[in-house]
């Protein structure tokens, strides 16, 4: 079965980039929805609505939970999930994770967990400096 996909980021982040991304690809190939995070939110209210998303979402291949910032709101709520979620959550989410999540849809969820984390790992370059003449 394959897992859902639930971004929970800082303000209109997380849906930025599903856009960008499913922008890029023409599709969005999981079950995926995003959660807005605002710096005045009340954690528990939005706890409850990503509850209530995980359920939605989850197939029987449980769910990937990507969220911008370790230790954050958005972090924080997240990890709550796997109390009583079949979930997975992976921290600083970008645009090369999430498409190498996007571009593996039949994977697991330990699978997509790896292939996420290489994504971003391989998304990371540091471009060769032109030397000054």
């Amino acid at each position: 079965m394959t897992p859902g996909l639930l971004l929970i980021t800082h303000g209109n982040l997380g849906q930025e980039m599903l856009n960008t991304v499913t922008g890029i690809m023409h599709q969005c190939p999981l079950q995926a929805q995003a959660l807005s995070v605002s710096s005045d939110c009340d954690p528990e209210t939005v706890y409850a609505q990503a509850a209530r998303t995980c359920t939605e979402l989850d197939q029987g291949g449980g769910i990937l939970v990507l969220t911008d910032l370790y230790g954050s709101t958005p972090s924080n709520i997240a990890n709550r999930l796997t109390d009583d979620h079949r979930a997975a959550v992976i921290s600083g989410a970008s645009i090369p994770m999430l498409l190498r999540i996007l571009n593996y849809p039949d994977m697991d969820l330990e699978q997509l967990c790896e292939k996420a984390a290489s994504g971003a790992c391989d998304g990371v370059i540091i471009t060769p400096r032109k030397q000054a003449s």
